[in-house]
């Protein structure tokens, strides 16, 4: 498992990356919400702004997104993200597209520096 760390503040604990073309096309459509310390995550195939614009249609929840360069530094962040929004651009280009759970983005602020880390399972 990986743990997505601020500051020393968990952000998630349970993470699921999307890698492939097809899970990350899919993404949270028809998924059930995130609950605390979930997170999925995007992998862009190389760092840009058109590769890590979303949309959340047939995402019947709100989320928070955080946006990361390829040294984990983030770039932008958007807040009560509704559902069906059609576009969500960042502002900057990204390697990396965090979706969370409503008002977690709150403990992150741009500039900073996230940390993944491997955590032992039991």
């Amino acid at each position: 498992m990986i743990e997505i760390i601020n500051k020393g503040v968990v952000l998630a604990d349970k993470v699921k990356f999307n890698e492939d073309v097809l899970s990350k096309l899919k993404g949270l459509m028809f998924s059930r919400p995130l609950k605390r310390g979930e997170a999925l995550v995007l992998v862009a195939d190389q760092e840009g702004i058109f590769e890590t614009t979303l949309h959340m249609f047939f995402v019947f929840f709100t989320i928070d997104i955080v946006w990361l360069d390829k040294e984990y530094k983030v770039v932008d962040k958007k807040r009560d993200v509704m559902s069906f929004t059609p576009l969500i651009i960042p502002k900057s280009p990204a390697k990396y597209v965090i979706e969370l759970p409503k008002d977690t983005a709150k403990y992150v602020s741009i500039g900073d520096v996230l940390e993944f880390k491997k955590i032992k399972e039991d």
